[in-house]
């Protein structure tokens, strides 16, 4: 037969109607069990045989009592080409029955020419046709078997990797070769015919069989372990590969089949930094905390981890209207399926715009604002300068200024590593912010209302701004503890190198870096906003926490590890032949080679082991009013001659890219 009429003679019986399809396979079956009775017949009695006299009772009785009772048990609802094991075992069960009743009633009849052993021959002789049939339909129905375009060794022979390997007997484009584990009682066994290696072994084993994809599938190994397992593949030509986390298989997102590549924390190449959960939960369950830049990468896991923390009301602030309800939709989801449980309050409000930020404190009397709503991209900032002030600076002024007035117990600004010695608006923008919260944290008269907004059509603004010895003061200390947090680049959020080299790879390169011996302090969101969330928890009033990182990351090595995470090369001078190439595109305006987490020395210890909490100079509240009225007026104007020099009067360390090559 032609290859061409082979593939639409298939096509053609799936095109039949649903009824046609379910009568054609009960024809057959009924075909099968008056062959396995001729067939029984013919065994027992040792000559071929044809029914005569009461033996036409047992090839009416076959049928009759197979179909009602194979039907029942939703054999014919079955979809052939999906057929697994699950319909074989349905299969076996209907037939056991259907045997029992045709043996009970021969027994009972005790028919002269029929042997009571056809009661137990056809029923066996009927399993071994069904069984056979369904599996030759899916063969035939599901097509010709493609060759497997990976060849798979799976790191964990325990349940999870069973199940995988189960799930895999579907899923054409993986050819399962091997196993791996740490347990060397599995060593030398196997799960469905596929052997069980040592770890030791890996190396070789990958080699001899071709392996060219490892699957992780290590639910509960612990994260150092993990990362050993890791390094110890880094040398090896296969692509690592994990599987879906538990969420997204028990919510039906995806299937133990859908692969993933490395988690973040895989890559950052050091353990995670455990957060103090009782500690935090004893903080935060039971209040109304409010969390403004609430639909960026920081302010989103925030709200998540408020919410499991048992906050009473989350109000999420932030001026996207597609931000605010994705994060929204998403905690709603959680609440409606029982997972949280907190009302969700989404206000699309910008915290620029003083009196809507004041009526929604007025209204919803916060007694916590971690503040994450910043603009971040050293670039996008560096060439928007008195945006990007006006919004890192007297937004958090505005905050700050609404937290005291309104008694909010805690105040937590998100900052940033780029502020210590920065040379970009960006990174002295957050740092005048952190400056803002010292001053009011241990200033003992405090000028109010503050007299700051960033509305334009506000007239004499500037005047308003200066200090003079009539302007109101109250001597009081803020019932509000204010605390920043500063840690460096975060994982996997918007703008970070993580989707873009991922993307890169995906089209075949190459990876563009900025520069050869760059290098970036890392964490991940869940990280950096349980160290918000902690800090949060620790603060004793105008404290700077900082994470102990460990050493910081060169990016072109983060780079290279992804390309060999993915069984892939890197093509260099030496190695020209290499599947994807990395260019070094040269320094952004504003940005640095290297980022610092402390400006000043001998950081203090805290009650968490992996936060230090720095001794930085600070300004007091009426020298900083004084500048800050002026950096207002500059800020305004977008005038960038006076930015930067008011910039480097309030950030000693501010040292501004001038158009050459930044430091």
């Amino acid at each position: 037969m032609p290859d061409k009429d082979r593939h639409t003679v298939p096509q053609r019986i799936l095109g039949w109607h649903r009824t046609t399809k379910r009568l054609f396979v009960a024809a057959l079956d009924a075909g099968m069990g008056l062959f396995a009775m001729w067939l029984a017949f013919t065994l027992r009695l040792d000559t071929l045989h044809w029914p005569e006299g009461n033996q036409w009772i047992a090839y009416v009785l076959a049928p009759a009592l197979a179909f009602p009772i194979l039907m029942n048990l939703g054999l014919y609802r079955a979809i052939f080409r999906y057929t697994g094991m699950q319909a074989m075992v349905t299969t076996g069960k209907a037939v056991a029955i259907y045997g029992a009743v045709l043996l009970l009633i021969l027994l009972m009849g005790k028919w002269e020419g029929i042997p009571r052993s056809v009661g137990i021959l056809q029923p066996v002789l009927l399993l071994l046709l069904v069984g056979a049939s369904r599996a030759l339909g899916w063969l035939w129905l599901a097509g010709r078997p493609r060759a497997a375009t990976h060849r798979l060794l799976i790191y964990g022979a325990g349940v999870a990797g069973a199940q995988t390997a189960a799930g895999l007997a579907s899923a054409r484009s993986y050819q399962l070769l091997a196993f791996a584990d740490d347990d060397a009682s599995k060593v030398g066994r196997s799960i469905n015919g596929v052997r069980v290696y040592a770890p030791s072994t890996l190396a070789a084993t990958i080699q001899r069989l071709g392996i060219t994809d490892v699957l992780l599938a290590l639910p509960s190994v612990p994260r150092q372990r993990r990362q050993q397992i890791i390094e110890s593949l880094r040398s090896l030509p296969v692509r690592i590969r994990t599987l879906p986390g538990l969420t997204d298989l028990a919510s039906g997102k995806v299937t133990v089949t859908d692969f993933q590549d490395l988690d973040i924390e895989d890559l950052l190449g050091r353990p995670t930094v455990e957060p103090d959960l009782p500690r935090m939960q004893q903080h935060i369950a039971g209040k109304v905390v409010m969390v403004t830049g609430a639909g960026g990468s920081i302010g989103s896991e925030l709200c998540r981890q408020l919410a499991q923390l048992g906050a009473a009301e989350l109000l999420l602030v932030d001026h996207s209207e597609f931000a605010l309800y994705s994060i929204h939709h998403e905690l709603q989801t959680l609440v409606q399926q029982g997972v949280v449980a907190c009302r969700l309050t989404p206000l699309l409000a910008s915290v620029n715009h003083l009196q809507r930020m004041a009526d929604l404190c007025r209204t919803h009397r916060p007694a916590s604002i971690y503040h994450a709503a910043a603009y971040k991209h050293v670039p996008m900032v560096e060439a928007n300068a008195g945006e990007g002030i006006l919004n890192n600076v007297f937004g958090t002024l505005h905050m700050v200024q609404l937290a005291m007035q309104h008694g909010v117990q805690d105040f937590v600004l998100v900052s940033t590593d780029k502020a210590v010695r920065p040379t970009n608006v960006m990174g002295a923008s957050k740092r005048v912010a952190e400056l803002v919260l010292q001053a009011m944290a241990h200033a003992s008269q405090l000028p109010l209302p503050l007299p700051f907004t960033t509305n334009r059509e506000e007239v004499q603004i500037t005047s308003a701004l200066d200090t003079s010895p009539t302007q109101p003061t109250h001597a009081w200390r803020s019932p509000t503890r204010f605390s920043m947090v500063r840690f460096g680049n975060v994982l996997g959020s918007s703008g970070s190198v993580i989707p873009l080299f991922r993307q890169q790879i995906a089209h075949g390169g190459p990876i563009t870096v900025t520069h050869p011996e760059v290098t970036r302090y890392f964490m991940t969101i869940a990280e950096a906003a349980q160290l918000v969330l902690q800090a949060g928890a620790m603060a004793e009033g105008g404290d700077v926490f900082v994470l102990d990182m460990g050493e910081p990351i060169r990016i072109r090595e983060l780079a290279e590890r992804m390309v060999t995470l993915a069984g892939l090369t890197v093509r260099d001078a030496e190695h020209p032949s290499g599947d994807i190439a990395i260019t070094f595109t040269g320094l952004r305006p504003g940005e640095k080679l290297y980022e610092e987490l402390l400006i000043g020395d001998n950081p203090l210890p805290t009650p968490h082991p992996r936060i230090l909490r720095a001794q930085e100079e600070r300004f007091d509240w009426p020298t900083l009013h004084h500048l800050l009225g002026q950096l207002h007026a500059a800020a305004q104007a977008n005038d960038l001659d006076r930015i930067r020099p008011l910039l480097q009067t309030l950030v000693p360390g501010y040292q501004p890219d001038m158009g050459g090559q930044p430091t």
